[in-house]
């Protein structure tokens, strides 16, 4: 079974799933494919679950 975190865009409400293995650190910068805004990828958790799931990896 894979794991996934939810993504939200802060800026454009876009949200997603992506397996954390396929992002990169959550203290890296992170850009939205929607509208390609530039954010720390903890930003872009959903919640505290998706921010967790995001550091664990």
């Amino acid at each position: 079974m894979e794991t996934y975190a939810r993504l939200l865009c802060p800026e454009c409400g876009k949200t997603w799933e992506k397996s954390p293995k396929d992002l990169p650190d959550p203290s890296r910068t992170f850009h939205c494919p929607a509208c390609h805004a530039s954010r720390r990828l903890s930003e872009f958790a959903r919640t505290e679950h998706d921010l967790d799931t995001l550091k664990g990896f």
